[in-house]
């Protein structure tokens, strides 16, 4: 007998699961974010970047280039291997964020928002005993694979986590964009619109990925990235 339309939809996500996705995504998350511009800040300087046009692709391509080949689908694998209980695979993920890292301003930012993750997920007080595993990581735990186990804990679906991971990401670089460019409220809003347009397939792209197929290589941005690191003035973290 054939199942009826009803029964093989999703079941629809919970409002706790909804509500602490959006926590997660919030930029008041208190990981510092919003204190790395990932390039942008560089691309401003050396005038790729100098207008809303340009912002909106300058970050369009970084999430379709970098972030859906690498911290995007590490995530998901990451969700799924804590999900399971496969502590050697979120080893494995985490050693290949550490090692893809093109600059060390870059890896900076994974391993400090990684801990910061840890200690924000400590300090629910919920007990798990995958967040021992977590922060024993090393060299330390990174943002996707930390993200993917606070993902994990809401028990939401993969792709509604990860749709929360990305819209995390571009809301933190719109913000990024409106101070470094910069750009008008209303100039950031229609960025924002724009990424979060793309951010399903991008998703869908990054969860559909086998783990020979990520990769992490964005020549452009690890040279703006380590011109960053020595940069006269910025307002971004290196």
């Amino acid at each position: 007998m054939r199942a009826s339309p009803r029964s093989t939809r999703a079941a629809p996500l919970s409002a706790p699961s909804l509500l602490q996705l959006m926590w997660l995504a919030s930029p008041a998350l208190p990981v510092g974010g919003f204190s790395y511009s990932e390039g942008l800040e560089s691309a401003v300087e050396a005038g790729l970047v100098t207008k809303e046009a340009q912002a909106g692709d300058w970050l369009l391509d970084q999430l379709t280039l970098a972030l859906a080949r690498a911290d995007l689908a590490v995530a998901g694998k990451a969700f799924k291997a804590w999900q399971r209980g496969d502590n050697a695979t979120v080893a494995e993920l985490n050693a290949w964020v550490t090692t893809t890292r093109e600059s060390a301003e870059l890896r900076l930012q994974t391993e400090q928002m990684g801990r910061s993750l840890v200690e924000w997920v400590k300090n629910r007080g919920v007990e798990d005993a995958r967040v021992t595993t977590l922060a024993a990581l090393t060299p330390a735990p990174t943002w996707p694979v930390a993200f993917a186990l606070a993902a994990a804990q809401t028990g939401a679906p993969l792709r509604e986590a990860m749709l929360s991971f990305c819209f995390g990401w571009a809301e933190n670089m719109m913000q990024a964009a409106l101070k470094a460019v910069p750009l008008g409220q209303s100039g950031g809003q229609r960025v924002l619109a724009r990424l979060s347009a793309a951010i399903p397939d991008a998703v869908d792209h990054a969860l559909a990925l086998a783990d020979s197929e990520r990769q992490a290589f964005t020549p452009m941005l690890a040279i703006l990235s380590a011109q960053h690191e020595t940069q006269y003035s910025r307002l971004f973290r290196s």
